[in-house]
């Protein structure tokens, strides 16, 4: 960490030059002292990306940003937000710091929150911008969290932890084993200094897998941001062994769709397979990874076009935790009639559970994207290909 980058000159500079290219700060004639252009231009490409990640940063004068890397692994504000919303207590240490940002909204629901980094320069960065922050109830430490946790006699009210996955483990499936910290095989341990834990996991993590992997999970977030799961959260309470609390979480401009149901009640629904009625009812990204099929349809009294279609119909529009789509017609996957009827249409292209990729789509019907019309290419309950053609409801 370089002190000198808080020199006002360089953050005047840094303020006057956000919106730049950062290779052409790279090009500028070297002017600053003890401060590097390549510096600034790291310090500048940070921060341009935590414009709309971490607008809280963003704003606050004189924060210092580390490589671009720890901006991209970290989490966004709106996700941390809602992290926080699910803990609370007097006390809370994150083995796994990182940025801070999850500690820092930690921070809001605890008296004291410590933030232990085992990469001494991040942690150095990390301290001095609480103190920007006028974060005072954060307790930095430099230090593996994992092994600063076995040698400390301290219980916490919670336990955060944000494993990352090895390098070594890069294209092969995804396992909390393959992390860093191994939470499954550290799991007694930590229970022994808390009987509650918060673990923050890969969306690409299979939910039915994770849980496996673990003992007393009490809960399942799957977090998506703007119809993209950014996160899946596990919450482990010592002792528990009950059915398993999903929560599909989708958070957005205008607030969050959430739907909660448990395991067994997703095993145990029903659904009502029928035709395509006036509307069709598309599912955001986080009810899909948590695998609200059947309950979906149960809970809301919508028909299913197809056990394996995943979406949904009714005569009548309702209020859904997902896209809305009036329908115009249907159309039988024939050559003869989408010739007729979409051919080079400008629409946008969707599939569900039909053996062509949108991208094949485009290629074969000159479909043009744009527009105000929706194709969804699937297959129906009889089994049939078809091709549904709606407008936003």
């Amino acid at each position: 960490m370089n002190p000198h980058i808080f020199n006002t000159e360089i953050q005047e500079f840094i303020e006057a030059n956000v919106n730049a290219d950062v290779h052409s700060i790279l090009l500028k004639k070297q002017t600053f002292k003890n401060v590097g252009l390549a510096e600034i231009a790291e310090q500048l490409e940070a921060k341009q990306r935590c414009r709309k990640k971490l607008p809280s940063w963003y704003s606050t004068p004189n924060i210092y940003y580390p490589n671009k890397l720890n901006i991209e692994q970290s989490s966004s504000e709106i996700t941390a937000a809602y992290k926080s919303s699910l803990v609370s207590g007097d006390t809370l240490v994150d083995l796994t710091g990182g940025f801070g940002v999850d500690i820092y909204y930690f921070g809001k629901q605890f008296k004291k929150v410590l933030h232990c980094e085992i990469d001494e320069h991040l942690s150095a960065i990390v301290k001095a911008n609480f103190k920007t922050l006028n974060a005072q109830n954060i307790e930095v430490i430099h230090a593996d969290g994992l092994a600063y946790l076995t040698e400390s006699k301290n219980k916490f009210d919670w336990i955060y932890i944000d494993p990352s996955r090895r390098h070594d483990h890069k294209g092969k499936v995804f396992f909390l084993k393959d992390c860093l910290p191994n939470v499954p095989e550290h799991l007694d341990m930590l229970l022994e200094h808390s009987d509650q834990i918060l673990i923050k996991a890969s969306p690409m993590l299979d939910i039915s897998q994770g849980i496996s992997e673990l003992r007393h999970v009490k809960a399942v977030h799957c977090v998506a941001v703007n119809n993209e799961v950014k996160e899946l959260l596990f919450l482990i309470e010592k002792g528990y062994e009950n059915d398993i609390r999903i929560n599909a979480i989708h958070l957005k401009k205008q607030g969050q769709d959430k739907f909660s149901f448990d395991q067994k009640e997703e095993n145990a629904a029903r659904i009502q397979l029928g035709p395509v009625q006036n509307f069709i009812y598309e599912p955001n990204a986080a009810l899909l990874k948590a695998g609200a099929f059947k309950i979906l349809s149960q809970e809301l009294k919508l028909n299913k076009l197809h056990q394996h279609t995943h979406l949904y119909t009714s005569e009548e529009l309702i209020t859904f935790p997902g896209r809305c789509f009036k329908v115009d017609r249907v159309l039988p996957y024939q050559k003869k009639s989408l010739k007729k009827e979409v051919y080079k249409m400008k629409c946008n292209v969707a599939v569900r559970n039909f053996p062509l990729s949108v991208s094949d789509l485009k290629r074969k019907w000159k479909f043009k994207d744009g527009g105000d019309t929706y194709l969804f290419f699937t297959t129906n309950a009889h089994n049939d290909k078809v091709v549904i053609v709606a407008s936003k409801a």
